[in-house]
């Protein structure tokens, strides 16, 4: 039903996408090896074959850039998607507005770069705003040119202001996209966790503006 969902919506929007779909992880590797694609979307959860696993298999071969759907929301989880070569995540239950946007963002970047999906030897692609950069795969953070050290939850939440600039994000939309829609938190832990992001980040914390009423973005 999620596969069928997701297709529709990329293909119905304005800026179409043309879709194919695999429903197994073997169907879905048979596809990377033989055909070749701007940008793959790839859930954890899938019969025959796991998604890492399959990531694995075809970064051995392609560096397509790739948006791991998951349910699972631990740390350790995402580090091992990045570990093994995924662009991003997106957690069930997302926003299909959401997703639409990591896919025009990612599929831009790859542009931007000259990237095709047979390219082997794709740099790893940094978010830049501003005074500070982001790259998603080692993790690492930099502001004002300087390297700096990030919670996990600050990693998460900088990361996910810098996929939207400019974008107002409500505090109840942080929690689920942040912490899962599981977690029993209030507003407050958002506007403690901003508070502690914009002490790390420095002179380049005044780029986490305040919208009084509704939430934060990021500018540049």
């Amino acid at each position: 039903m999620i596969r069928e969902v997701v297709s529709d919506y990329l293909q119905g929007r304005e800026r179409a996408y043309e879709v194919e779909c695999a429903s197994t992880g073997k169907e879905g590797l048979r596809l990377m090896r033989e055909e070749s694609f701007d940008l793959i979307l790839l859930d954890v959860m899938l019969p025959g074959m796991s998604g890492f696993s399959l990531l694995r298999e075809l970064r051995k071969h392609k560096d397509t850039p790739v948006i791991m759907i998951t349910a699972k929301v631990r740390e350790e989880d995402r580090l091992r998607g990045y570990e093994l070569g995924c662009d991003d995540y997106v957690c069930k239950p997302f926003l299909m507005s959401e997703l639409y946007a990591k896919v025009g963002a990612i599929l831009r970047r790859a542009k931007g770069n000259g990237v095709t999906g047979d390219e082997t030897e794709r740099e790893s692609p940094k978010l830049v705003c501003g005074q500070i950069s982001l790259n998603p795969k080692t993790r690492e953070v930099w502001a004002s040119e300087k390297e700096i050290q990030l919670t996990p939850k600050e990693f998460d939440l900088l990361i996910t202001l810098l996929h939207h600039p400019n974008q107002i994000f409500t505090r109840e939309i942080l929690l689920e996209l942040v912490w899962g829609m599981d977690y029993d938190g209030t507003d407050r832990t958002v506007d403690n966790h901003v508070k502690k992001l914009r002490k790390s980040l420095g002179a380049a914390g005044r780029q986490i503006i305040t919208i009084y009423g509704k939430g934060y973005k990021i500018t540049e």
